[in-house]
């Protein structure tokens, strides 16, 4: 593969409306990008909010990706696809059209404002690990040992 380009893992999910649709709309759009190329797509896996939980269940899917984005890139990229299918964020960890997540950008530690690499939901959330499995990837979240705080 390109030196230039990088593997990335993003988790899209979504509550409201027409769920499927959105994900494949979001997976269309950024597939779509010439400096991205998807290489994986999991299962859409229904999960019950985590945080927040009076609001419906969430459709989640895991994606693997290769790109010539910059992290900074690609986190300003797929933020634009959420601003483009109408995510209104009302509410920390509330319902959403869709929410596109970098779980992590090759082996990258980042840690700026707006940008966490790994993202913390790696850790924290176990239907992240079973997405994982699926596309035969569960040891990326083994690659980063332990979360640190901050």
């Amino acid at each position: 593969m390109d030196k230039n380009f990088h593997t990335a893992f993003l988790c899209l999910g979504t509550n409201l409306g027409d769920r499927e649709s959105y994900l494949s709309n979001a997976i269309h759009r950024i597939g779509s990008d010439p400096k991205i190329q998807i290489l994986k797509k999991g299962t859409p896996l229904n999960t019950a909010a985590l945080e927040v939980v009076d609001q419906p269940d969430f459709l989640n899917q895991l994606i693997q990706v290769s790109t010539s984005f910059s992290p900074r890139e690609l986190l300003d990229f797929v933020l634009g696809i959420e601003n483009e299918m109408g995510r209104i964020r009302t509410k920390d960890k509330g319902p959403r059209v869709i929410d596109i997540d970098i779980l992590s950008f090759g082996d990258m530690k980042i840690h700026e404002k707006g940008l966490h690499l790994p993202h913390h939901s790696l850790f924290t959330r176990p239907f992240i690990l079973e997405l994982l499995n699926e596309l035969g990837e569960g040891s990326l979240i083994q690659a980063f040992g332990e979360p640190s705080e901050g």
